[in-house]
């Protein structure tokens, strides 16, 4: 007997699902692979059905939609992948088992957990998807892959515990590997605690130095303009006064050119000179003190 014969719109978003897998693995053209698995999605619509065919339409959407996350992924548009595989399924409950796996490996190896955090808790308390043969695995990998590394202990045991359709056996294992995690958790943030004071006290003990270091200093430009100052106080204001005052008359009250201004011109030159002499002298430099 011949094989079933594939409807219009499959076989269209099948043959869309080869063009992109070619691009993707052969051609590693991922940008047009990407425009492929859109355009095969686009034809099939937003029904999930199964269809007569070899593969429902719901399969071929879901391949479209694992090549279009593997090409998003190669060109480091990770963070689009949710919201691109949302379009075509509208609500986190809806996606598939697989889709919802490659999302959570996916935004954990990127180290991006909390991304999923909601869609796998909305996923996960489906009434519908807890009837799938992927349930377990897929809430074991969400445990490990988001919850138990963003520290979400307490929803992980609440989940585990509410969950209906895993054997005691296997939710025993859930619960070992949640309290195993929360030790491992505890002791890291023991250590980064204790890391934290060891580096606020060699903070302290650098402040410390540069403090002390900081008061020399300020004890040093202390003494330094004490002696300036003691410099000037030793000064004899009264000499420079009056050089001043003679000059004064020299330049302003005396024409240089009257024949009977230069003998007295001569003699306030001189009492100018001693007494800038007498100022500068070395017995008036600042003593040096302790």
């Amino acid at each position: 007997s011949e094989p079933p014969a594939w409807p219009p719109v499959s076989a269209q978003a099948a043959s869309l699902l080869e063009e992109a897998a070619d691009l993707l693995v052969l051609h590693r053209d991922f940008a047009a692979a990407v425009e492929r698995c859109e355009a095969g999605c686009d034809s099939l619509g937003p029904g999930t059905g199964t269809g007569p065919g070899p593969e429902s339409s719901a399969e071929v959407k879901c391949s479209l939609c694992v090549v279009g996350i593997q090409a998003l992924a190669e060109m480091n548009r990770w963070r689009e992948v949710l919201s691109w595989v949302l379009q075509y399924y509208h609500v986190p409950e809806h996606l598939p088992p697989k889709v919802l796996e490659l999302c959570i490996l996916l935004y954990s190896k990127v180290r991006e957990p909390q991304v999923m955090l909601e869609v796998g808790s909305s996923w996960l308390r489906d009434q519908t998807n807890k009837s799938l043969p992927e349930y377990g695995s897929l809430l074991e990998l969400y445990l490990l892959h988001v919850l138990l590394p963003l520290g979400r202990f307490e929803g992980a045991e609440e989940l585990v515990r509410g969950c209906g359709v895993i054997d005691s056996e296997r939710q025993l294992a859930f619960l070992g590997a949640i309290c195993e995690s929360r030790c491992q958790w505890t002791q890291r943030e023991e250590m980064l605690s204790a890391a934290e004071e060891q580096q606020d006290a060699a903070t302290e003990t650098v402040l410390g130095a540069l403090s002390q270091k900081l008061l020399t200093l300020l004890t040093l430009l202390r003494r330094a303009l004490r002696s300036v100052s003691s410099h000037f106080y030793l000064l004899p204001y009264k000499k420079m006064l009056l050089a001043t005052f003679l000059l004064y008359l020299v330049v302003v009250r005396l024409d240089p050119a009257s024949p009977t201004s230069l003998p007295f011109i001569y003699k306030l030159v001189q009492l100018f000179r001693q007494a800038w002499a007498a100022v500068f002298s070395p017995i008036h430099r600042p003593p040096i003190q302790d």
